[in-house]
């Protein structure tokens, strides 16, 4: 009989608010998902450094050091071989912050409020080597209709 080889993936919740990383946690927690939990920016990156983190989940505001910062923090790290490089999944607070997100490196964003689903399909996506936007609340595009050219 052959044993079935269970991936196993870690994945590093960073927020210095203990209520979001519990609701995180509760959503992404299982067989398959080992959760690791840094309440600061720094945090991170030492995490990080050690090894076995295959996504980061960062909160755009963390103290003096939020996501965005973060994010350039490991792509520098990673740029000079000083860190293996590691999936980045944003949180952001409202829909500008996009730019940010996108500026940072991260390779994915979730615009809150947060659901299990998006949440989960984000995560799901970013372990496969994908990116993810979420496009949640993007404006709907306006086309004109008319007699344009005639």
């Amino acid at each position: 009989m052959l044993a079935t080889l269970k991936v196993v993936a870690t994945v590093l919740l960073a927020s210095d608010l203990s209520s979001l990383r519990h609701e995180l946690r509760v959503m992404l927690e299982g067989p398959d998902i080992v959760i690791e939990e840094v309440a600061t920016g720094p945090g991170v990156r030492s995490r990080v450094a050690e090894g076995g983190v295959d996504l980061v989940i960062v909160d755009m505001q963390i103290g003096s050091m939020g996501g965005m910062a973060i994010c350039m923090d490991l792509r520098h790290e990673e740029s000079y071989g000083a860190a293996e490089p590691v999936a980045v999944l944003m949180l952001l607070d409202r829909r500008p912050d996009v730019f940010l997100a996108r500026r940072s490196g991260a390779e994915g964003f979730i615009v809150k409020p947060l659901d299990p689903q998006r949440v989960r399909t984000a995560v799901r996506a970013l372990l496969r080597g994908e990116e993810y936007e979420d496009e949640t609340f993007r404006p709907a595009t306006v086309r004109a209709v008319g007699n344009a050219g005639q």
